[in-house]
């Protein structure tokens, strides 16, 4: 009798257990797991008709929203859904989230505005940290500043400002208080590259090159994104895309794209079949426009943001992708080695001539390939190369887009680098920029060259490392949230699941050794039968 009870029981108390385990996990675990796990940087479509511009964080995500963004600034609304005054506040902070936020912004990469909900209970500490004592309560600073950071209103020193109430009370007000603060002259009414003069040019300021380093990332993701929907991996040109991947792997100055091209590279085979017959054989369905690569993110998943920063021209139509492209192929040239130049210059020229969709711009990508009749022997050979052939390309646009009136007026094709750039790259310094025989001095070209392209390119990504070293110790790690479906599981919940699993054990024993006894005291009667 004892035994039938504790098997009738046993699932009774596994059930318990299971039920007690979850009361301990947050309710927005249990309703959303993969919160913080996608890309925030986006427009993200609400309940209503209305899109939200401004993006929702909670303690989840807030540091890796920060760690990610391009933007320079931040706005941080903390408020409670509860709230009358905060539900009628948000159509003002709206208008003001629109010209910063999405891939629509008309001001990409300048202020990420964000939202924190304080009547969650998941962010009451979080909360805490910035001594919020009325909603809703605003505050700004640099991204960085508040990845692991707070407020507490009494340190004056303090990099992350509180915004005055009657400063942000309307979307005027709030809009000429940041105007105020950056000397700037945003309008409510400013349209997508209506404004040339607010565009950050690149020409006269070689910081700018730091930004860059997200456009890279957005070419990367874009140039994967069309080879995959124009079904452009076939058994002939495979050798060569995975020759490209081995080199972005190996130089690619993005972190996340070296971690996602390395995914992609380690699951190829499987993916794309070497043999001829598999490959027709395993031809994809790509009704989707994705095929096998569609679960793969080449730049980790906060890429494409959907807009340009280095590279945004003053047309929709100008700049944008061939710009990130070269970008990407110069830093990855100063980033090879002596010995791999040679094999960096032919797997450049192949992926070009296969994958660039441009026919005319491949041709002449190509034929300038075929001219080069020595083999590299130095990275400064294919440095210097890269950098001789993009100048060709660019004196012969000239011609055609002042011809055809089809160039970017604000960033007009040039030879460079031009003299703001880099004085000492010209050994005469009263040369004109437009001749077309400059008398360069090539080792100062590529000294600057090695440099721009190297470390200044990188140099928001290493200041960002040095402020994720002085991260607290509870901010959430970055392995963690950018896992696909990350689950952050509070102490608690993973205390509660550790008891649970020593019980589950523990019952799990129980009941074998009941079983083993009931099976041991029956097998006499089972042997009289027989």
């Amino acid at each position: 009798m004892s035994s039938a009870l504790n098997l009738k029981t046993t699932p009774f108390l596994l059930y318990l257990i299971v039920i007690i385990t979850l009361s301990f996990l947050p309710p927005a675990l249990l309703i959303n797991p993969t919160a913080g796990s996608r890309s925030l940087l986006r427009a993200i479509s609400g309940g209503s008709d209305q899109p939200d511009f401004a993006v929702d964080l909670n303690v989840t995500n807030f540091d890796q929203v920060f760690k990610d963004t391009p933007a320079s600034y931040a706005i941080v609304e903390f408020f409670a859904h509860w709230c009358p005054a905060c539900r009628n506040y948000k159509p003002q902070y709206e208008k003001v989230a629109k010209l910063f936020n999405g891939a629509n912004a008309v001001h990409p990469g300048v202020i990420l505005m964000t939202r924190v909900d304080c009547a969650n209970k998941i962010n009451t500490k979080l909360c805490d940290k910035f001594s919020v004592t009325h909603y809703p309560a605003l505050y700004w600073g640099a991204p960085s500043k508040f990845v692991g950071g707070g407020w507490n209103g009494k340190n004056e020193k303090s990099e992350i400002r509180s915004i005055a109430v009657e400063d942000a009370r309307t979307a005027d007000r709030l809009l000429k208080w940041i105007n105020t603060q950056l000397g700037s002259s945003y309008s409510l009414e400013d349209e997508k590259f209506e404004n040339d003069h607010l565009l950050h040019s690149n020409v006269s300021d070689p910081a700018q090159i730091a930004r860059a380093v997200y456009d890279v990332e957005e070419a990367t993701s874009f140039a994967f994104d069309l080879i995959v929907e124009h079904k452009m991996i076939k058994p002939d040109t495979r050798a060569t895309l995975i020759k490209f991947m081995q080199l972005m792997v190996a130089h690619h100055p993005s972190r996340r794209c070296r971690r996602g091209t390395a995914d992609i590279l380690v699951n190829f085979d499987d993916l794309y079949p070497s043999n001829k017959w598999l490959a027709d054989k395993h031809e994809p369905d790509n009704s989707t426009g994705h095929g096998p690569l569609g679960k793969f993110d080449v730049c980790g998943k906060e890429v494409p943001r959907g807009y340009w920063m280095f590279c945004r021209g003053s047309k929709n139509e100008t700049r944008g992708f061939s710009c990130g492209l070269w970008v990407l192929l110069h830093s990855l040239s100063v980033r090879v080695e002596d010995g791999e130049s040679q094999i960096a210059f032919t797997t450049t020229c192949d992926f070009i001539h296969q994958f660039f969709i441009c026919e005319e711009c491949r041709q002449h990508f190509y034929d300038m390939c075929s001219r080069v009749s020595t083999p590299f022997s130095t990275a400064r050979d294919f440095v210097l190369w890269l950098w001789t052939s993009h100048n060709e390309v660019n004196t012969r646009l000239k011609k055609i887009e002042e011809s055809q009136k089809t160039g970017d007026p604000k960033f007009p094709k040039t030879i460079w680098p031009t003299k703001h750039l880099c004085p000492s790259c010209y050994n005469d310094p009263n040369q004109n920029e437009e001749s077309s025989s400059i008398d360069w001095d090539r080792d100062e070209v590529y000294k600057f060259i090695t440099s721009y392209y190297g470390n200044m390119l990188v140099s928001l990504y290493k200041e960002k490392d040095k402020q994720h070293v002085l991260m607290k110790s509870s901010a959430v790690s970055e392995e963690v949230l950018q896992s696909t479906n990350a689950l952050v599981v509070p102490a608690g919940a993973a205390l509660a699941i550790a008891v649970a699993s020593c019980l589950f054990g523990a019952l799990a024993c129980f009941w074998r050794s009941r079983q083993k006894n009931r099976k041991y005291f029956h097998k006499p009667q089972l042997l009289k039968i027989v």
